[in-house]
């Protein structure tokens, strides 16, 4: 049986961008610098000079808290099968312990929530835009590891059905 040029064999529509889907990195990076880059011309006005900018900085300060955590978290499960790439590397082994108990994907999630703390925190509604974009720029390179995942693992499927993308319960 044949492939189609980038499909993979996993089933998902999206590209491969790269045999490791090099190019699913190189687009999150882009995207997280385009959050801070949009930041930049309120970064002046930071400071909190109103009750809700005071709440909305508090927020943004917990979700960059949450989403730098559940990164570290998720570093720490995956320990030698860790990758920015989504194609698993060759001796990679199937995680479900720790933080993969809950969710698939923490370290995009952690990403995302990070992302958009930052813009909450900056008060930047085009970082907040960039953020956004981020995260369905990041929904779409799940899905492309996951593809990857269920040709590589046999109980992928198993585990997909008990767990969420990347909010516990939720997605």
């Amino acid at each position: 049986m044949t492939v189609p040029p980038g499909n993979g064999g996993g089933g998902s529509r999206l590209p491969d961008l790269g045999s490791r889907g090099e190019g699913w990195v190189v687009g999150q990076f882009v995207l997280l610098a385009l959050v801070a880059l949009a930041s930049l011309p309120y970064l002046a006005t930071m400071a909190p000079q109103t009750p809700i900018r005071w709440v909305l900085l508090l927020i943004g300060c917990a979700e960059l808290l949450i989403g730098g955590w559940a990164i570290a978290r998720a570093f720490a499960d995956l320990g030698r099968s860790l990758t920015p790439l989504p194609r698993p590397h060759a001796d990679a082994e199937m995680v479900e312990r720790g933080i993969y108990r809950r969710i698939r994907h923490p370290i995009y999630a952690g990403l995302i929530l990070a992302a958009i703390g930052w813009a909450t925190v900056s008060g930047s509604p085009p970082a907040f835009a960039a953020a956004v974009a981020l995260g369905v720029f990041m929904d779409a390179k799940a899905r492309r590891e996951e593809a990857w995942l269920a040709d590589r693992y046999a109980e992928y499927a198993a585990y997909r059905t008990r767990t969420k993308r990347f909010l516990p319960g939720v997605y």
